[in-house]
């Protein structure tokens, strides 16, 4: 068992692991309270082989690395983020990408550590992370929006991510663009994340090739080895039909965000992940279109900003914010506690 209490005379730094499960690769790491990353490491998924098996090879790569640092450290809790993975139960139930049907998470790493552990999606991740040590610092009501294979979100009110009912509030990826839209990996049609998303803008750059006769590089590319970066290479070569790729992705996403705020009147949306580093060619599109679609008392109220996450380990970040958070919040209902009794 791994569990790290304080030597006689020697001032130890209290970390956090972060973990980030992905369908390819995981990333673990770990974080001081101040969001630095003090040793971290990658491990391949597996996602065929039981996750059993993960987890007993994820405790083998994090104690490697707390080998060289745990001298100076103590463990004092345990952040997932993971595909489906549900804050309230432990659990992460029938990922996407993932042979896993139903894991019970805080089992499989009880047999390993007593730390606390919690887990959520990774765009809720995400989201605290932003709230802990990136561009929503100071923030009590904002969104996460991550742009990667597909569009994940992560919402903050008044402070608080929210789960909801059930644990997995927040699928804006999930609402409707076209009733009779393009099919989703969700078994829907028409969701947002199938035009929004490196997989959804590589989409909509065949419909353009399919239903338009500008003239463009990426004609000569098959819709297999098509890539999101390829796209944005040639929008920044001026390609035409790259460009309104961009644009109409950005079109879409801003309508949809224009609803969000409509319901949730966040103080700012921060984008997140690989078609986020596209920067003016998906901010400025979408910026244009939410405000036009916006409700008149939002307009230009409502800031879109990229992620504070900076460095390669930003979804190790959100993976520790997650439990640093909770570690948090049991600290001032210990303290509010022993100032009343």
């Amino acid at each position: 068992m791994m569990y790290f209490g304080k030597k006689d005379n020697i001032v130890r730094i209290e970390v956090t692991l972060g973990v980030d499960i992905g369908g390819t690769n995981t990333v673990f790491g770990y974080v001081d309270r101040k969001g630095r990353c003090l040793a971290s490491s990658t491990i391949p998924t597996n996602a065929h082989q039981p996750a059993e098996l993960f987890f007993e090879r994820l405790h083998g790569g994090a104690k490697a690395i707390l080998d060289n640092i745990h001298e100076k450290c103590e463990l004092v809790g345990i952040g997932i983020g993971a595909p489906n993975a549900n804050y309230y139960t432990g659990t992460i139930e029938c990922p996407p990408n993932l042979s896993w049907e139903y894991v019970d998470v805080l089992a499989e790493m009880g047999k390993y550590y007593h730390v606390p552990v919690v887990t959520t999606n990774d765009a809720n991740a995400v989201a605290l992370g932003e709230m802990l040590f990136g561009s929503a610092q100071g923030m009590k009501d904002f969104i996460v929006i991550t742009l990667g294979t597909g569009l994940g979100s992560g919402i903050v009110a008044n402070g608080e991510l929210i789960y909801g009912a059930d644990g997995y509030a927040g699928e804006i990826g999930h609402t409707t663009v076209d009733l009779n839209g393009r099919e989703c990996g969700c078994g829907r049609r028409g969701c947002l994340e199938t035009y929004v998303s490196a997989t959804g803008i590589c989409r909509t750059v065949q419909d353009l090739i399919c239903n338009t006769n500008e003239p463009s590089d990426l004609r000569f590319v098959s819709f297999e080895n098509l890539t999101s970066k390829m796209i944005y290479d040639a929008a920044q070569r001026g390609d035409r039909l790259a460009l309104e790729a961009f644009d109409y992705t950005g079109k879409i996403l801003g309508i949809k965000l224009a609803d969000s705020v409509a319901h949730l009147s966040p103080e700012a949306i921060i984008f997140f992940g690989g078609l986020a580093a596209a920067g003016d060619l998906i901010f400025n599109p979408t910026k244009q279109s939410m405000e036009e679609h916006l409700f008149g008392i939002f307009k230009n109220k409502v800031k879109l900003l990229p992620s504070g996450l900076s460095g390669g380990n930003t979804a190790v970040l959100g993976a520790s914010a997650l439990i640093w958070n909770d570690l948090k919040k049991q600290e001032i209902k210990f303290a509010v506690k022993k100032k009343y009794q």
